[in-house]
């Protein structure tokens, strides 16, 4: 039911936002506007304010909207309003009333950010796990518990991470650009820093996912390698291991951190799938005690890993990550900046093969991630908001003829030419961007089935 609700509060939202802002600048450039809905199908909800000629509709389906004007080519106009028309109006209003939709989508992802850097919000201080065997951090040095004071792609100017999120999101950006990437370290927070440079260039990355940190080898922040909630009926269980027992040894190594932990966990399930037993050396109440662990063998893609079924690694060390008015608006601008030209990039990308179309996401897995994201809490969600707001602006500045990006296109063509598209040409155009737009809604249609059955 969260799921459900958090999916059709966010759809509902960007679309009206969107919508809105189409029929504001209508309004503002003298376009009579007849209709202004949120989905299609069935009226549930209609009102219309007093004085106003439009009619403000609330529809069954939530998966789109609509603002309808008045406009000569779709009806007859009363010859004393056709100043009113859509169609009468000069290039310079109509190019404003199709981008103000996709700008009302960035202009709210901007606002969306500000708002969660204006109230802060909790996240985990940047400090490193110990990396993933033979992976780009090993390869460079890291050993894990180091603290990152600052980072740069390429040869920029160095500047403050100043939590894991942080560093992560500039990780990201980086192996997608194909540029390394320098870190500077400390041992501790306020110590001397030292450089560190991941050779993030040469990773063939294709898709954004849980592979690609593994590859990089930063998965997550630096946790004790303690024991949180133990389940019933799990390897955990069936060894005797409690919540909150710290893990010193395993097989008579030390260990060094819970990623450290958890990465030997995975190795204990043998390359067939047979269980390896493990022993565990535990701190329980200032006593130490071995236990024997077999963890349960679970096959994932082709390989074979163990689970002990228990939560493991302590809570990381968090900061409130805070920005001030002026800080916090400038941020936001530059993060819907950042995601929206990543965006751009990706799908530049996947048009040339560089990158996989798996990175297209439709309807199950937004709906999914809405859920995901209202559980964990209200900061979540407005950030998986934001995040959305800005795919909604860029996909319908793409050039493609049914979507606002096509309509501009066509306006170019006017501006550069002086006449407007043919209607033989504009058909021809609508029919060739309903094929893309459906062939791409397929394909992230199949993507969702895929991960949500994965």
């Amino acid at each position: 039911m969260l799921t459900l609700l958090a999916f059709v509060v966010a759809l509902g939202l960007l679309i009206a936002v969107h919508e809105y802002g189409h029929y504001r600048v209508a309004v503002a450039c003298g376009v009579k506007v007849l209709r202004f809905s949120v989905g299609f199908g069935k009226p549930l909800l209609s009102w219309r304010k007093k004085g106003s000629p439009t009619e403000f509709v609330i529809c069954a389906l939530p998966l789109g909207g609509y603002v309808r004007m008045l406009d000569e080519r779709e009806a007859p106009v009363d010859p004393a309003e056709r100043h009113l028309a859509f169609n009468t109006q000069p290039l310079r209003s109509r190019a404003a009333v199709v981008a103000a939709g996709p700008a009302a989508n960035l202009l709210l992802a901007v606002l969306i950010y500000a708002l969660v850097n204006w109230t802060g919000v909790e996240e985990p201080k940047p400090v490193l796990a110990s990396p993933v065997a033979g992976s780009v951090a090993e390869r460079a040095g890291l050993l894990g518990g180091e603290w990152v004071v600052e980072a740069a792609a390429a040869d920029a100017s160095p500047s403050a991470v100043g939590s894991f999120e942080d560093l992560r999101w500039r990780l990201t950006q980086a192996a997608l650009s194909s540029e390394d990437m320098t870190l500077w370290v400390a041992e501790r927070e306020g110590g001397s820093a030292r450089p560190v440079r991941l050779a993030l260039g040469a990773l063939d990355v294709r898709e954004a996912d849980a592979a690609l940190f593994q590859r990089i080898g930063i998965t997550s922040p630096w946790s004790a390698p303690v024991v949180g909630e133990v389940m019933d009926g799990g390897a955990a269980a069936a060894a005797g291991l409690r919540a909150g027992d710290v893990v010193r040894r395993v097989d008579g190594k030390p260990v060094s951190d819970g990623q450290d932990l958890r990465s030997r966990i995975r190795a204990g399930a043998g390359a067939t799938g047979e269980q390896v037993e493990q022993r565990w050396e535990i701190e329980r109440a200032g006593q130490v005690m071995t236990l024997l662990v077999r963890p349960e063998p679970v096959q994932q893609a082709d390989a074979w890993v163990g689970r002990v079924g228990a939560y493991i690694g302590a809570k990381p060390e968090m900061t409130t990550v805070r920005l001030g008015a002026v800080d916090g608006l400038v941020q936001g601008v530059v993060r819907t900046w950042e995601v929206s030209w990543l965006t751009l990039k990706m799908m530049g990308r996947m048009l040339i093969g560089e990158a996989s179309v798996k990175n297209l996401s439709g309807p199950l897995t937004i709906a999914d991630y809405a859920g995901k994201s209202a559980s964990l809490g209200i900061t979540s969600y407005l950030l998986f908001l934001a995040l959305i707001s800005v795919s909604l602006g860029v996909l319908n500045l793409l050039p493609l003829p049914v979507l606002d990006g096509g309509h501009l296109m066509y306006y170019l063509w006017e501006g550069v030419t002086g006449r407007s598209v043919s209607d033989a040409w504009m058909e021809r155009l609508q029919r060739g961007g309903v094929v893309v737009l459906m062939a791409l809604m397929s394909i992230a249609l199949f993507n969702d089935v895929a991960r949500l059955a994965g």
